[in-house]
């Protein structure tokens, strides 16, 4: 019995298989975790570049809106093949008015155009905006925020992981001032009252 016991103990065959066997799910989880994270910075360097270049064409006279979101969901689609890509184009007035509500008189100081306030529909579109910008790649001279969220689903999902199979959601954004070639529109001057 002793000698048996001595020649197991010596044996080495099959040592490998056993070690194999312990580290593979953990090599193959953490190979495919890397993966899956190269996939999600790539893509976000693409859409970036995409984003960029399309802002870029899109502050010419001659721009061609349509096409420039055309062009960003090709290239997406390379990297992360069934890509939901969603542009979203808001022109100000000038970069001072980013992000800045149409003017109110705030009665009640609570921030919001509410309670009969008046406001200056600054944006003519016949109602009060905590944001003035228009929807849209503007017009001569208009400041122009260009951003696109892409989601898709991941190439390599980890079941095992917490999230490993849900949608990824990149997105990236451009700020251009578009070329003067005609007059800049002013804002507009009609008055409302909030509900």
């Amino acid at each position: 019995m002793m000698v048996v016991r001595r020649n197991l103990y010596r044996d080495q065959r099959g040592a490998a298989l056993v070690e194999f066997a312990l580290i593979a799910p953990v090599f193959f989880l953490l190979l495919f975790g890397l993966f899956d994270l190269g996939q999600l910075v790539y893509a976000k360097a693409v859409l970036a570049g995409a984003v960029q270049e399309a802002a870029r064409s899109a502050a010419l006279e001659t721009a061609d809106t349509a096409k420039a979101d055309e062009r960003i969901r090709e290239i997406v689609r390379l990297v992360a093949p069934d890509a939901d890509v969603e542009p979203l184009r808001v022109g100000y007035y000038d970069f001072a008015d980013l992000g800045r509500p149409e003017k109110w008189n705030d009665a009640n100081g609570d921030g919001i155009c509410n309670r009969g306030e008046t406001y200056v529909d600054e944006n003519r579109n016949g109602r009060w905006d905590a944001d003035i910008g228009v929807a849209g790649n503007g017009g001569a001279g208009d400041v122009i925020v260009y951003t696109v969220t892409a989601t898709y689903p991941p190439l390599f999902g980890l079941s095992l992981l917490p999230g490993g199979t849900e949608d990824r959601t990149i997105s990236a954004s451009a700020l251009r001032k578009n070329e003067p070639f005609a007059d800049q529109r002013g804002y507009g001057s009609g008055a409302g009252s909030c509900a």
